[in-house]
């Protein structure tokens, strides 16, 4: 069905930007070289893998 594969295929490209910009805030976060920007891409990646309390 053409309508599930156009899904899947938003889907897969969705889950392949966000894994980007995770890895970009991650490698951000450690590399970048002054503390504020340090800590503004450790502040963006609360915000992208944030969790849900149990």
């Amino acid at each position: 069905m053409p309508v599930l594969e156009n899904a899947a295929l938003i889907a897969a490209a969705g889950t392949a930007w966000y894994s980007l910009a995770v890895t970009i805030a991650a490698v951000t976060a450690v590399a970048a070289p002054t503390p504020d920007r340090r800590r503004d891409a450790r502040e963006v990646l609360k915000v992208l893998v944030r969790r849900n309390p149990r």
